[in-house]
C-alpha cells in the first residue's frame, strides 16, 4: 500500500502553471510587425527615388523578407496572444488580421512597390495595435 502511495506521489505533476499565452505576458507585441511594415513602406519609397536598375533590384528582395516577417510577427500574435475570449469581445478581430497578412502578400506589399501599399499595411497594424494593448489593460 504504501509504494501505491509513493507512485501516485510521483505521478502528481509538482507544479501547474496557467496563462493565456504561450508564456508568462510580455513577449508578444505587434511593434515587431509593425517596425518590419515600417520598413517595407520605406523601401517602397526609396524605391520610388531611385532609377538604378541594382539598387531595385535589392529593394525588390529586402522587402519581400520584410513583408514575410511582417506576416510571420502577425500569425504569431493571431494564433498564439489572443484567444477565444478576445475574439469574442473584437469580433473583427479576425477579419482584420486576415486583410492585414493579405496587405503584407502577394497581393499587398510583398508584390507591390506602391507606398500606398506599405500604408495600408501600417493602418491594419495600429487597429490590431489598439486591440492588443485595450487587452493588455484587461
Amino acid at each position: 500500500m504504501r509504494l501505491l502511495s509513493r507512485i501516485r506521489e510521483l505521478r502528481r505533476p509538482l507544479l501547474e502553471a496557467t496563462a493565456h499565452c504561450d508564456l508568462p505576458c510580455g513577449v508578444y507585441d505587434p511593434a515587431q510587425a509593425r517596425i518590419e511594415a515600417e520598413s517595407v513602406k520605406a523601401i517602397q519609397e526609396k524605391y520610388q527615388a531611385n532609377e538604378d536598375p541594382e539598387f531595385r533590384e535589392r529593394a525588390v528582395l529586402i522587402k519581400e523578407q520584410r513583408s514575410e516577417l511582417v506576416k510571420h510577427h502577425l500569425w504569431v500574435l493571431w494564433t498564439d496572444y489572443f484567444k477565444p475570449p478576445h475574439f469574442e469581445k473584437y469580433a473583427e478581430l479576425h477579419d482584420l488580421f486576415n486583410r492585414a497578412t493579405k496587405a503584407a502578400g502577394a497581393s499587398g506589399t510583398k508584390g507591390s512597390m506602391d507606398p500606398a501599399k506599405g500604408q495600408e499595411l501600417l493602418d491594419l497594424i495600429a487597429q490590431i495595435d489598439k486591440i492588443f494593448w485595450e487587452t493588455k489593460a484587461a
